[in-house]
């Protein structure tokens, strides 16, 4: 399927989408041109969908350290499955990095302490909380895909472009 050009070269295209797909997904709700929206939704449908597919891949192991006492302790750890890690891996490819930013009532400890463990928040907010509401979702309708919805807006004032809002279903 070809992809539109919406009047940019390649390198500008491809960060302008990728831009605008972290938008989607980090805050659930943009808006820009119709074009612009349909490109976005097809590469925000194509991210979640690898997502849902391969979000329950995980590997439990326990290992045993030492604690400061000098105990054995048995740790049980959870990790990524290969199909899950290299799902991972080709979603941080397409999608920026966005921080977690600390809340208006946030101390810094309590931020801190929230984000501590926490290296790649949008991919861990598209593996534990979007891909299990789209799975639970399919299982239900009996279908996949259709994670987006385009509205179109009007005309927008000045260049009279037909402008749409973006949001997660």
């Amino acid at each position: 399927m070809e992809q539109r050009k919406l009047g940019r070269p390649t390198d500008q295209r491809d960060a302008l989408l990728t831009n605008q797909v972290t938008e989607l997904l980090w805050h659930g709700k943009i808006e820009t041109t119709y074009a612009r929206a349909k490109e976005v939704s097809r590469m925000a449908d194509k991210i979640l969908t690898l997502a849902v597919n391969t979000y329950t891949d995980t590997v439990k192991k326990i290992e045993t350290r030492k604690n400061k006492k000098g105990q054995d302790v048995k740790i049980e750890l959870v990790n990524d499955g290969k199909d899950k890690l290299a799902a991972r891996r080709r979603i941080m490819g397409k999608v920026y990095d966005p921080q977690e930013q600390r809340k208006a009532d946030e101390t810094k400890a309590s931020f801190r302490g929230r984000t501590e463990h926490i290296k790649h928040p949008l991919i861990e907010k598209i593996f534990n909380e979007l891909a299990p509401k789209y799975d639970k979702r399919n299982k239900q309708n009996g279908q996949g895909g259709g994670y987006t919805r385009v509205l179109k807006a009007g005309p927008r004032r000045g260049d009279n472009a037909e402008m749409a809002v973006i949001e997660l279903v």
